[in-house]
């Protein structure tokens, strides 16, 4: 199974979630998450746990807050992670939204709040332990995300560095049979692509 978590204000039904649900197919689960990291990490936490249950491989996708959801659950529980264009310290980026946010996906609207950046702030993972476990996909221009800090953070794991580009990681449909060839890898190398 291959799980995708959607970033900050989007849905499962953007276009990184459409791309990964056509070339995956079933393997593919794109859930729309609760806007609150709280219900959010509690779903991925049940899904996670539900399939591990049943020892169905589980690989995951998370692009920008989706991506620090990953890393969370890769660290929790030693699962296989492609991380595009992660946010690494959402508790700070994400602070100034504190107030009301539209989707960007439907632009309905939420109410983002204090409580939520230190409920993020408790998942921090200090440091990743197992960097074979990661493939990071970086654009250095990344207009939300500083490109640097997660390329620092994640020194050491499989990375796929772009120049140019977007946040939203332009031409992410090019790199499917990458995420493919990283989770059907048994032994993860430390190289760079």
């Amino acid at each position: 199974m291959v799980l995708y978590i959607h970033g900050f204000a989007s849905s499962g039904k953007g276009q990184k979630a459409l791309r990964v649900s056509e070339y995956f197919k079933k393997e593919a689960f794109t859930p729309s998450l609760p806007y609150k990291p709280e219900l959010a990490i509690d779903t991925l936490t049940q899904i996670a746990e539900h399939l591990l249950k049943l020892k169905e491989p589980l690989f995951l996708i998370g692009s920008s807050l989706g991506g620090y959801y990953a890393t969370y659950l890769s660290e929790r529980y030693d699962l296989p992670a492609v991380l595009i264009n992660p946010s690494v310290e959402p508790y700070i980026t994400l602070a100034p939204y504190v107030g009301e946010v539209r989707s960007f996906y439907d632009l309905s609207s939420f109410e983002w709040t204090q409580r939520d950046i230190e409920y993020l702030k408790r998942l921090r993972i200090k440091t990743p332990i197992k960097r074979e476990n990661y493939l990071l996909m970086l654009q250095t221009g990344d207009e939300t995300l500083d490109y640097r800090v997660a390329q620092k953070f994640y020194e050491g794991a499989l990375t796929i560095l772009e120049e140019g580009g977007s946040h939203a990681f332009e031409g992410f449909e090019n790199h499917l049979k990458d995420i493919k060839k990283f989770f059907n890898s048994k032994e993860r190398s430390w190289r760079k692509i």
